[in-house]
């Protein structure tokens, strides 16, 4: 079946909201083997809205469409479908009741515009909205189907779970859903990563396989319609396992799931019993926050320091003022700094890592060093202490985020071989 999803509303044309409606949705559709074609925005109004519908009729079996289902002039969704159909449109008795009984219960006046959200369409059939008021539609009129859902995330998901999906499920009858599994990889980029498997992607058929990137990660999603986990299996399996063969070291978790690289260390060491802690200079308590972000961080996370200035790394983390200063110094921003900062913030922790950033983040050089040069350092207790040199490209925040997760996935690498 094919799909394709419309959001209706001005604000989303304009960037005051974010879409995030048709990214639930494809990411739906998928799991039910509903493959979405195309995805439009479109803004309030009758004119291109009837445009709109006309076009994803003509191109897909399946048109779903968030948002319009207000109660103001400009929630035109259900009327446009309907001038477009020929259905009549009315007001659903049940619905307009169960919303005035709402009014009644908060002490609130009703106006005449909320009777909008009980309006339906003729032979429609009608989907409660138990988190709101408007109530959405699933209809079908020859070939194209159409949903019509509220465009409040809050509203919209209860409603495609419990009352949408049964209903697309009952039409589409016996097939097969479409399976993915995440490949995750850090410390290697999107283009030399695909390089390396250039035959592999050129060739796919099933499973198909589509990397995309974030900044600091790369995902390589592997996809395959079957009926059970054990066929599943069997179709992906052989082609994980070359993808796995051929970027091993960069290969932080294969699951069905979006991990991150720092929960992907989180996990590791917790599984090793182990603790980290951090001491940040060009990243600015980045770290620290990416890692507490998830929870059950505080297994294995002890803490860190921001030590930005020069005088901070001295009095916070004991770092050789020559180091830091004089011409022959190395300076902040040097391999031997990204060490002391490591090996100190170790001792001083207790952790059995510890892991430092030092770098130029922009948007000028500094002490003659360019912007994006960084150092990572990472100390152990139990091994010698490794220090990584990275030239990031990129305005400040970027190189920032870059440069966090490059000290996660370094610290993965390490560790696991430990």
């Amino acid at each position: 079946m094919k799909a394709e999803i419309i959001a209706i509303g001005t604000e989303l044309l304009l960037g005051q909201i974010v879409n995030t409606n048709a990214q639930y949705l494809a990411h739906e559709c998928a799991s039910m083997g509903i493959h979405v074609y195309f995805q439009t925005v479109v803004g309030d109004n009758r004119q291109r809205l009837l445009n709109v519908f006309k076009q994803a009729a003509g191109r897909a079996d399946l048109i779903i469409c968030t948002g319009g289902l207000g109660p103001t002039q400009d929630d035109l969704t259900k009327e446009v479908l309907g001038e477009m159909l020929g259905r009549k449109i009315f007001l659903h008795e049940p619905s307009l009741q169960k919303i005035a009984r709402q009014f009644k219960d908060r002490g609130i006046h009703m106006v005449e515009s909320n009777k909008r959200q009980a309006l339906t369409l003729e032979g429609a059939r009608n989907l409660e909205n138990k988190t709101g008021l408007a109530i959405g539609t699933a209809l079908t009129d020859k070939d194209p189907h159409y949903l019509l859902l509220p465009g409040p995330p809050r509203e919209m998901k209860p409603m495609f779970e419990h009352e949408a999906k049964p209903w697309l499920l009952s039409i589409m009858g016996e097939k097969k859903p479409l399976f993915s599994r995440m490949l995750k990889f850090a410390g290697i980029g999107e283009s030399a990563l695909e390089d390396r498997l250039i035959e592999l992607i050129q060739t796919q058929s099933d499973p198909t396989i589509a990397p995309y990137a974030k900044e600091g990660e790369v995902t390589i999603r592997v996809t395959t319609s079957a009926s059970s986990k054990e066929e599943t299996d069997r179709i992906m399996q052989p082609t994980i396992d070359e993808i796995s063969r051929r970027l091993n070291e960069h290969m932080y978790a294969a699951t069905g799931s979006d991990i991150t690289v720092e929960e992907a260390v989180i996990n590791l060491l917790r599984d090793k019993e182990m603790t980290l802690a951090t001491a940040e200079s060009c990243t600015g308590g980045m770290l620290g926050d990416m890692i507490t972000a998830n929870a059950g961080s505080g297994d294995v996370y002890v803490g860190g320091i921001v030590s930005y200035s020069n005088e901070m790394k001295q009095a916070l983390l004991g770092i050789d003022p020559r180091l830091l200063e004089g011409s022959n110094a190395p300076g902040a921003v040097s391999s031997d700094t990204a060490r002391s900062m490591a090996e100190n913030m170790r001792n001083l922790s207790g952790a059995d890592v510890a892991v430092s950033t030092t770098g130029v983040a922009g948007p000028a050089e500094q002490e003659g060093k360019p912007v994006g040069l960084v150092y990572v350092g990472i100390a152990f207790k139990e091994a010698p202490t490794e220090v990584v040199k990275l030239q990031l490209s990129g305005g400040r925040e970027t190189i920032k985020i870059r440069t966090a997760k490059s000290a996660f996935y370094h610290v993965w690498k390490h560790v696991k071989r430990m």
